[in-house]
């Protein structure tokens, strides 16, 4: 019994709850509640994609590159890989600087080769001829360890490599065959600020990067696209990476005193010259600005890979996770009700965890580039101050119009204006121009008669619910239902630079949800007729009409008429959905189609109207018009084309349609309808 009462006394704080949050959505106010959905929604995008933001990137990166800096292991010298550079001394000793002098190369290599490396890889693009080209080529030929030499192409680097260049590249590749050597590619790809951070994307059409190459493995690499493990010296006299000049290690007389430094490592050779392939990594950033040769970077790639070190990353489930708690936490914070100790201290402890968690997973083997710190940072300032903006709102101006507005009938989608614009609550009316709708399902009189008042109730709120939705959905403002016909408009009491367009796809959408309706009606339902509407464009005087105890925010005029006499002109022209030549002139979409001249009851004048065919291509559509006014300026010739076009298309009940009616009137004519 216990439990049993346990369980009503939940059950019945359960239904408490929901006339509680009703009552604070109330005082809140939709404006507000708007307002601050907004700017949760802003903070959350926020807290999710500030790495994509402007300014907020760079801040992001900032901090990955302190943490990267801080979570850099500090080791002895890499006993498995050393560098042999072209220096500056070494351009002055062979008086050449670009390309680099072939000769020297060759004897490096030479050299290397007696001295028994793991693997050598070039980080030098032979991609111009020189006359030392031919030593450099035999020499090659003659190498017994495996030897990668740089690689690039056109279609991957179109700013230094021509078409030209990759050919002799190419062409030169194959004249060291039957040799040991074997493109690699040298591709490095830093930050739009010119920082370093991580590996680089490898087109399959390139060999593999020389990190892959040297390896002969790694085959988890060849996609990696995650941040760059730097290593720092642990001590300033020993740098990570041994490195030798080359014209050193080219002389035969040291090729044993060189020996142990170069036997059984990987070597890589490539130039150490200031302003040439240099770049800014995220430690020398920070610490000296100094720049770091892309041989280096290689260098660093491979021993990541040696060590198979490849950090995880952060799914994006996770980062939305995280992202919607940071601002669940600045909200729940700005409603706390607690002591303004206490509430500075959660302050600290929220703001020491969103700065402390990053540098932890950092430490602990986690990529956390890409992860959105400073956009948490905002985003739990946006939750924390526009909830708590929104909880300050609830006070005496809300209630006392609510008190004021009690009884009173407001549109859902006005009372979001009134809510912000008091004032507008008075009774006046303003001229505006709106794209006015009309819309009617056909022969549901007729049904209502055949069914029972209950089944009749269903489907009319059904459908009418349905058809709103798609009303909302595209921006309109819902003027009145009048039985199963919908009125809307678009330009009041807001107007967007887009209503045209909504307004045109929200006529298209409502046929077919029309159409969705009618084929999900319930079994033994007698068949329910075609959705058809119309829109226009013109004045009309849109406000707050009806007496001081009832209201009604509608628009009066000839556009809503016009709009109505259109809906009904569907049924004449075998059309679904009809648009006045107003609204095509405003519309920036090209799929309409049109469907000849119409004289309608209440207006003194034809207007020229046409069918919305999404469905057509622009091609299609523009073919038919250039039919109709080659027709309509004279050509009765054109109408055997429309002739012909029916006949491919017997399902087009307004093509034919429209035939038989230019026939009767004639270029240039018009239709008479009876509506």
């Amino acid at each position: 019994m216990a439990g049993s009462g346990e369980g009503v006394s939940l059950a019945a704080r359960i239904r408490g709850f929901g006339p509680l949050l009703r009552k604070t959505l109330r005082q809140i106010g939709a404006t507000r509640l708007v307002v601050t959905a907004i700017f949760l929604i802003l903070g959350l995008a926020f807290a999710r994609y500030s790495w994509n933001v402007m300014l907020a990137k760079d801040a992001e990166r900032a901090l990955f590159d302190v943490r990267l800096l801080l979570a850099s292991p500090r080791v002895e010298t890499d006993p498995r890989i050393a560098m042999v550079t072209f220096t500056e001394d070494t351009l002055r000793l062979t008086g050449r600087r670009s390309p680099l002098d072939r000769s020297m190369l060759a004897k490096g290599l030479l050299a290397l080769d007696r001295m028994k490396p793991k693997a050598i890889g070039i980080d030098i693009l032979v991609d111009q001829p020189t006359p030392e080209d031919q030593i450099l080529i035999d020499a090659f030929r003659t190498m017994k360890t495996p030897t990668y030499l740089g690689f690039a192409s056109h279609a991957t680097n179109t700013t230094f490599m021509t078409l030209d260049q990759e050919n002799f590249l190419r062409d030169f590749l194959r004249q060291t065959k039957p040799g040991n050597v074997h493109p690699t590619s040298i591709r490095l790809l830093a930050d739009d600020d010119g920082v370093m951070r991580s590996w680089p994307n490898q087109p399959r059409e390139l060999p593999p990067l020389m990190a892959n190459s040297l390896t002969g493995g790694g085959e988890q690499f060849r996609s990696y696209q995650g941040s760059i493990r730097y290593r720092l010296p642990k001590f300033a006299d020993r740098p990570v990476f041994d490195k030798f000049p080359i014209e050193i290690i080219a002389n035969p007389d040291l090729i044993e005193a060189f020996r142990p430094q170069i036997e059984g490592r990987y070597i890589m050779i490539g130039g150490d010259i200031p302003d040439v392939d240099q770049f800014i990594t995220p430690a020398s950033r920070i610490q000296k600005g100094e720049t770091t040769i892309g041989l280096e970077i290689h260098a660093t790639l491979l021993a990541q890979m040696l060590d198979n070190i490849m950090p995880r990353k952060i799914p994006g489930w996770g980062l939305w996770l995280i992202a919607l708690s940071v601002i669940a936490l600045g909200a729940l914070t700005a409603v706390s009700n607690m002591k303004i100790w206490k509430l500075g201290l959660l302050l600290l402890v929220q703001a020491g965890a969103i700065a402390a968690v990053p540098f932890i997973w950092q430490f602990h083997g986690i990529d956390t580039q890409g992860l959105p710190v400073f956009g948490w940072l905002i985003g739990w300032v946006f939750a924390y101050s526009a909830v708590g903006t929104a909880a300050r709102g609830i006070g005496s101006e809300q209630r006392n119009f609510a008190q004021s507005a009690l009884g009173k009938y407001l549109p859902g989608d006005i009372a979001k204006d009134i809510m912000k614009n008091p004032e507008r609550l008075q009774l006046h009316g303003e001229k505006r121009e709106i794209y006015a709708l009309f819309s009617d399902l056909e022969g549901f009189t007729k049904l209502s008669h055949q069914i029972e008042p209950e089944m009749v109730a269903f489907l009319l709120n059904k459908y009418l619910d349905v058809l709103s939705e798609t009303v909302l959905e595209h921006g309109g403002t819902i003027d009145k239902f009048v039985g199963d016909a919908i009125v809307a408009f678009w330009g009041a009491p807001i107007s967007r630079p887009d209503d045209c367009e909504r307004a045109v796809r929200c006529a298209v959408a409502m046929y077919e949800a029309g159409e969705q309706f009618r084929r999900e009606a319930p079994e033994g339902v007698p068949p329910i007729g075609v959705t058809r509407v119309g829109v226009h464009f013109g004045e009309a005087i849109v406000g707050n009409f009806g007496g001081e105890g009832r209201i009604q925010y509608t628009a009066l005029g000839d556009s809503m008429n016009t709009a109505s006499r259109l809906e009904g002109a569907n049924k004449y022209l075998k059309t679904k959905t009809l648009v006045s030549d107003t609204v095509v002139e405003r519309s920036a979409l090209s799929c309409f189609r049109p469907v000849g001249r119409i004289a309608v009851s209440g207006r003194s004048t034809p207007m020229e109207v046409f069918e919305p065919v999404f469905d057509f291509s622009e091609t299609a559509v523009q073919q038919f018009t250039d039919i109709f006014r080659r027709y309509d300026a004279g050509d009765e010739g054109a109408l055997a084309e429309f002739e012909k076009m029916a006949t491919e298309n017997p399902d087009d009940k307004a093509l034919a349609n429209l035939i038989e009616r230019l026939r009767e009137v004639g270029p240039g004519g018009y239709s008479a309808l009876d509506k």
